[in-house]
C-alpha cells in the first residue's frame, strides 16, 4: 500500500503529526506500507492540488478539510478548519458514516494536532503513544504557545525550539520529508544531532539575531498592539514570539511580511499577557473576515505576493480593530 502523507508545511506541529501519523497508521492500519510526504501552505487561491493525491490511501494532517474522495484519513484541530461551508457540511455528512466518521476527526479543543492524533490513535485504535510522549509534549508547548516566559521561547535553549526554527526556515523542499520519520523514531536531540540537520543551524541562529533586531527597528507598540512591517525584508519565516519579547506588556502583535510565494499578516496575542481570556479578541475570526484563519489566540491572512497594498490594508484595520479593544 502507497500511503501520501500531506501536513502543515514549514511547522513543528504539522511534521510531528505526519511522524505521528506514519508510526500510527504502520503500527495499527497497514504494516507493510510505504509512505511519501507533501507539505501544504496556506495561500492566496486553491490550497490543493488533487492531482498530488496519487496514494492508495491520502491523508491530511493539521489542515484545512478537502471534500476530495480521494481523501482518506483526516485530522485537523483549527477553529478555520473548512475553507466553506459546503466543506463542513461534507465533513458532517462523513460524520453520519461510520466508515467514513472513522477516518476522518476534527477536534479545535486541542493545543496540538499531535495530541489530538495520538488520543484518537490510543482509544479509537490501541495505538501505543508512550514511546512518542516526548515529541508530543513539545508539539503541544510549540504549537499552543506554551512557554515559561518570552526568553524561553525566543532564546531557543531545547532541541525542540532548535528544530522548530530549522523547520520553518528551510527552503529545501526535500528536508523536511526527510525529517519527518526520523521524530517518531529517536529522541529530538538525536534528531538535531543529525548532520544534515546539524548543519543547518548555525546559520539560522544568527538570522535569528538579526531577525530580533530587525524587528525591534520596525515595530510600534501602541494601546497594548504592536504593527511592523518588514515587506521589504524577503523572510521565509520569523519566530513569533519575538514581539513579546521585545514588548512584554503588550497584548497582541500583528506583523507584516513577505516569503516567495506570498504576503502574509501574523496575527497573534500575547501568550503571558495578564488580560483577562473573556475579554480577548476572537483573532481566527478577525481573519476570517479577510480570507484567512487560524485559533482563537493566533492567526494568519495569506496575500498572493504582489498584493502588498491589500494586504497593508487589512493589517491597518485590525491593527485599529485591536488597539480599539485592548483588553488591558
Amino acid at each position: 500500500m502507497r500511503v501520501r502523507v500531506f501536513y502543515h508545511d514549514k511547522c513543528f506541529d504539522g511534521a510531528c503529526s505526519a511522524s505521528l501519523f506514519t508510526r500510527f497508521h504502520r503500527e495499527c492500519i497497514a504494516k507493510g506500507a510505504t509512505y511519501t510526504y507533501h507539505g501544504l501552505v496556506h495561500r492566496a487561491g486553491a490550497l490543493f492540488d488533487e492531482s498530488e493525491f496519487t496514494g492508495d490511501e491520502n491523508a491530511i494532517v493539521d489542515f484545512k478539510y478537502s471534500a476530495s474522495p480521494k481523501i482518506t484519513w483526516w485530522f485537523d484541530h483549527h477553529l478555520s478548519a473548512f475553507l466553506t461551508p459546503q466543506d463542513q457540511e461534507h465533513f458532517l455528512d462523513c460524520q453520519r458514516d461510520p466508515a467514513c466518521a472513522a477516518r476522518k476527526f476534527f477536534d479545535p479543543t486541542y493545543t496540538s494536532c499531535t495530541k489530538f492524533l495520538a488520543d484518537i490513535g490510543s482509544t479509537k485504535f490501541g495505538f501505543n503513544t508512550e514511546p512518542m510522549a516526548d515529541m508530543i509534549h513539545w508539539a503541544n508547548i510549540v504549537d499552543g504557545a506554551q512557554y515559561e516566559s518570552p526568553e524561553s521561547a525566543v532564546e531557543m535553549a531545547a532541541p525542540a525550539m532548535k528544530l522548530t526554527l530549522i523547520i520553518e526556515s528551510t527552503q529545501d523542499p526535500e528536508f523536511i520529508p526527510k525529517l519527518i520519520p526520523l521524530l517518531t523514531e529517536m529522541p529530538l536531540g538525536e534528531v538535531l544531532a543529525r548532520p544534515f540537520v546539524a548543519s543547518l543551524l548555525p546559520p539560522l541562529l544568527e538570522r535569528h539575531k538579526q531577525a530580533i533586531e530587525l524587528i525591534r527597528s520596525r515595530s510600534e507598540e501602541k494601546d497594548g498592539t504592536i504593527f511592523f512591517d518588514i515587506t521589504d525584508q524577503l523572510l521565509e519565516g520569523f519566530n513569533k514570539f519575538i514581539p513579546y519579547y521585545l514588548f512584554p506588556r503588550a497584548t497582541y502583535s500583528i506583523g507584516l511580511s513577505k516569503s516567495s510565494f506570498r504576503t502574509k499578516v501574523a496575527v497573534g496575542s500575547n501568550p503571558w499577557t495578564k488580560a483577562d481570556p473573556a475579554k480577548m479578541v476572537n483573532l481566527a475570526q478577525v481573519c476570517e473576515r479577510y480570507g484567512g484563519g487560524g485559533h482563537a489566540r493566533v492567526g494568519a491572512i495569506s496575500f498572493p505576493p504582489d498584493q502588498a497594498d491589500k494586504a497593508r490594508a487589512a493589517a491597518t484595520e485590525i491593527v485599529a480593530e485591536l488597539r480599539a479593544k485592548n483588553p488591558l
